[in-house]
């Protein structure tokens, strides 16, 4: 059984550079994803990804914060 992931729930992609500075971008969980996957692989390897609520996937425990692959698993997942 596959959990329904809310991608419309806010989410803050943090340690990614934004011109002069890192301050996090605070959109949708599928806006965030998206973002990431445009980064180049030594940012997206620093980028954290932290959901409004924490996100349980393939009926796991829920995940508060994704880094790194557990980001590409749910750019995976998008629709």
């Amino acid at each position: 059984m596959t959990t329904t992931i809310d991608w419309q729930m806010s989410a803050a992609l943090e340690n990614v550079p934004r011109g002069d500075s890192e301050l996090p971008e605070v959109t949708s969980l599928r806006g965030a994803v998206r973002e990431w996957t445009t980064l180049d692989g030594e940012m997206q390897a620093e980028a954290v990804l932290t959901p409004e609520r924490p996100v349980a996937v393939d009926d796991g425990e829920p995940v508060t914060a994704f880094a790194g692959l557990a980001i590409r698993a749910l750019a995976e997942r998008l629709d």
